[in-house]
């Protein structure tokens, strides 16, 4: 009741969570190691490309990153309630590290093999999921609940902006050390992260009241998790609303920008197509720069679900454009709305879980909104195949859109009945 009540009673601040040191530390940490995340994809799967020509490979890549938080998002978060989440970010970033550092070393010795590269790639999916659910559970621990929003949503903005910074940093190590040296340098920068949670005084036992732990239970956790929340209609429709983002669309249609670049007229490989690629991280970024500046939107699932709304809108009319100028304006409104949508609802879930089982309602979130993104590639990249990517991610966009207003619908009638 206190947290609820410093919320209203305290003047709105901009970047709020920035104010706090143990943030802006986690902040900066977080952002290089996201980062440092991209680097390794741009360096490794330059070098599968080059070496194995393997379509297969490629989709093997998509799958391993997604799949661990469709499988074991909750066992993560199961995880980060029962024990210290620092250790449990730190044991994701030691992941990283090890997979850049067995890309480096097998791409000195020339004796990379497809089974190699299918083991690094899973070991990199692993080192994620670790990291996002622990790492919500942490913030959550440095800010408290008055200044969660900001601090989900500046989240999410630290991994557009080390989306973003990612390749121009990958290609330049790419370019300057070669991919060996290049990888290797790679694994430093997931240092600053480690050190800072070494001896950071966040997480259990540092709470002021102590959280019950519960066991780790394996697929009746999930089980348990999901009685526990049916209930709470703020908990499961901003669940539901990522698991439809990102099983329809997610980020599907990124890696069909080539033919969409060309059927814009910029199907070259020039500044054009770079802006495209990077049109909707760059629009997410825009976002969390300037809600966190003016502490607009504030979290509420009515808002989150319009503004998803206004996401498949943005994202149908993307597929249907033949302006490239025009597509290029909706995709960075794309990225705004996303950020914008995808951090309140998580807000939202962050702020009504009983703080026993948080963890595992987190990654119960995760498991919609990051493990449903291993489907995407197949409602817009096989359909596509079928009816043309145009039509596929239009089709998409506009049945999310029918889901999502049962959903608004669904909301608002327990509104009202809760009112009455």
């Amino acid at each position: 009741m206190q947290d609820s009540a410093a919320q209203h009673q305290a003047p709105p601040r901009s970047f709020a969570a920035l104010h706090h040191p143990g943030y802006r530390a986690y902040f900066v940490g977080a952002a290089l190691a996201m980062m440092a995340d991209s680097v390794e994809h741009v360096i490794s799967y330059w070098i599968m490309f080059q070496k194995f020509h393997s379509p297969a490979l490629g989709g093997f890549a998509i799958l391993s990153h997604w799949l661990p938080f469709l499988f074991f998002s909750v066992y993560s978060g199961a995880l980060a309630d029962r024990f210290d989440p620092r250790r449990i970010i730190q044991l994701g970033m030691v992941l990283f590290m090890v997979a850049s550092l067995g890309w480096g070393l097998l791409f000195l010795s020339g004796k990379l093999e497809v089974w190699h590269a299918m083991v690094l790639l899973v070991i990199h999916g692993f080192a994620g999921v670790l990291w996002h659910p622990s790492g919500q559970l942490l913030i959550h621990d440095i800010v408290g609940t008055s200044q969660l929003q900001s601090a989900v949503r500046l989240s999410a903005t630290s991994r557009y902006l080390g989306l973003l910074l990612g390749p121009a940093v990958g290609g330049a190590l790419l370019l300057v050390l070669g991919p060996a040296h290049g990888i290797l340098l790679n694994v430093l920068i997931y240092v600053p992260l480690v050190w800072w949670l070494w001896k950071a005084p966040y997480g259990p036992r540092f709470r002021k009241e102590p959280i019950p732990a519960r066991p780790v239970r394996g697929l009746s956790d999930i089980l348990a998790t999901i009685r526990e929340i049916a209930h709470n209609r703020g908990v499961v429709s901003m669940t539901l609303l990522a698991a439809g983002a990102s099983f329809f669309v997610g980020n599907g249609y990124q890696p069909q920008m080539p033919e969409f670049a060309h059927d814009l007229g910029h199907g070259d490989p020039d500044l054009s197509y770079s802006m495209l690629l990077g049109a909707d991280a760059a629009g997410a970024l825009s976002a969390g720069l300037v809600l966190e500046s003016r502490n607009l939107l504030r979290a509420s699932p009515r808002t989150a679900l319009v503004l998803a709304i206004l996401w498949c809108c943005t994202i149908a009319g993307f597929a249907a454009t033949s302006s490239y100028w025009l597509a290029l304006a909706l995709l960075l409104a794309t990225g705004f709305l996303e950020l914008s949508f995808n951090s309140m609802a998580q807000t939202i879930v962050q702020l009504q879980a009983p703080a026993q089982i948080r963890g595992r309602i987190i990654g119960l979130y995760f498991i919609g909104a990051l493990g449903m993104r291993a489907f995407s590639g197949v409602t817009i990249g096989v359909v596509g195949g079928l009816i043309g990517i145009h039509w596929s991610l239009a089709l998409s966009a506009m049945v999310l859109l029918a889901a999502i207003l049962v959903l608004a619908a669904f909301s608002l009638r327990t509104s009202h009945a809760a009112a009455g």
